[in-house]
């Protein structure tokens, strides 16, 4: 957590009204009316606007990457901690939805500075995934050599989750993530047989 970031309760204003309005969408004097101070009061704790979008981006890059780094370390099967990777991201996704929706949807527009060390903490994550991939084809667990476009597709339906999850709806985040995995990782299609490639 950024020990510079406001204190939690403007923080977690921000991060709801980010969340529903998006970053440019959402005022200084909407946050204060939010927080039940002046705009001006804002100013004590922060120096832009900005700021509290880093904070909130720079919280969900560590979320998301403090979430996945121990399960690269467990010992066993690949295909058991893919899984239990999926799980970690969606749990983040559902159980702190408004700063996980900020960093994966509003963090492009901090300025280049900043903007770069989030791009950092995100190329550290995709390559912890593409290392727990890897890890997969190496164990001959999964039958492709294209860990990119799998890392992609099971971080974008991980994402998107927040779209349509519910606390109390019938699947835990262990169980969306146990469904995912084994759909893309034993298909769905009756015939074996290789789809007829597209015309470019």
């Amino acid at each position: 957590m950024n020990k510079n970031r406001p204190k939690e309760e403007l923080f977690q204003v921000a991060g709801r009204l980010f969340s529903q309005k998006g970053y440019h969408g959402t005022t200084i004097r909407e946050i204060a009316s939010a927080h039940g101070i002046l705009s001006g009061s804002l100013y004590a704790h922060i120096s832009s606007k900005e700021d509290l979008l880093f904070y909130l981006v720079d919280d969900g890059a560590e979320t998301f990457l403090s979430a996945l780094k121990p399960i690269l370390r467990q010992e066993g099967d690949a295909l058991t901690k893919i899984r239990d990777g999926l799980a970690a991201h969606i749990r983040v996704v559902t159980t702190q939805m408004d700063i996980a929706k900020v960093f994966l949807h509003d963090w492009t527009a901090l300025r280049e500075e900043r903007r770069k060390l989030i791009q950092e903490k995100r190329d550290v994550y995709e390559n912890l995934w593409s290392t727990l991939l890897n890890e997969g084809i190496e164990q001959m667990r999964i039958a492709t050599e294209d860990a990119k476009y799998l890392r992609i597709l099971l971080l974008s339906a991980g994402n998107w989750v927040y779209e349509w999850y519910s606390p109390e709806g019938e699947l835990s985040p262990e169980e969306i993530a146990d469904k995912f995995i084994q759909i893309v990782f034993h298909g769905v299609a009756v015939s074996k047989e290789k789809l007829p490639r597209l015309e470019q």
